[in-house]
């Protein structure tokens, strides 16, 4: 197949499983940090994605489903329904553009910090420290921590808060969802 043939097929309409994209471009997720301490999505969120919507696909950034899903400043959340409302402006700006868009729901886990949780450690399925060298917290970079283990009766509240989150993501008329598996 050529080239030519190749960046031909790319641009071509394609169905997926029932929701039309105009190509078969996806915009990946990008952690972007632009929505504040309050965590919700905002006027320039709209516009940055926006600016995007010549994918046949968008796809927003992780989104944190609960409070104890938290593990990066300034990122977006929809564990309030406030927050859910807020998203409302993304997804008119990117449907307006053309394309559908889909939110990716987001825990941490051992890749956040006790300075994202007033100091008590982070979740895990497991107390198995992250890999990495350091991890950027609201009061600078600190290394990583060892999480707590969940409980197994916390397990039912964590895919509860996905549910949620999906429920409001559903209400602010996000065409889909994509589950980020953090590590």
């Amino acid at each position: 197949m050529s080239q030519d043939t190749k960046t031909r097929v790319l641009l071509e309409p394609f169905d997926l499983r029932g929701l039309p994209l105009r190509n078969r471009v996806v915009m990946s997720s990008l952690t972007r940090c632009r929505a504040g301490e309050d965590r919700m999505p905002n006027a320039m969120m709209a516009a940055y994605y926006a600016q995007r919507a010549g994918a046949g696909l968008v796809l927003a950034e992780g989104t944190v489903v609960s409070e104890q899903a938290i593990g990066w400043p300034g990122t977006p959340g929809i564990y309030t329904d406030a927050q859910g409302g807020a998203w409302t402006q993304v997804v008119e700006a990117v449907h307006k553009a053309g394309p559908p868009i889909f939110l990716q729901l987001w825990h941490c886990g051992r890749d956040s910090h006790s300075d994202f949780h007033d100091g008590a450690l982070p979740v895990a399925p497991s107390a198995i420290k992250h890999g990495g060298q350091s991890k950027i917290t609201p009061s600078g970079s600190k290394d990583y921590e060892t999480p707590r283990a969940l409980e197994t009766e916390e397990v039912r509240n964590v895919v509860g808060d996905f549910v949620a989150a999906a429920e409001r993501a559903r209400a602010a008329g996000f065409d889909g969802i994509e589950i980020q598996a953090t590590p």
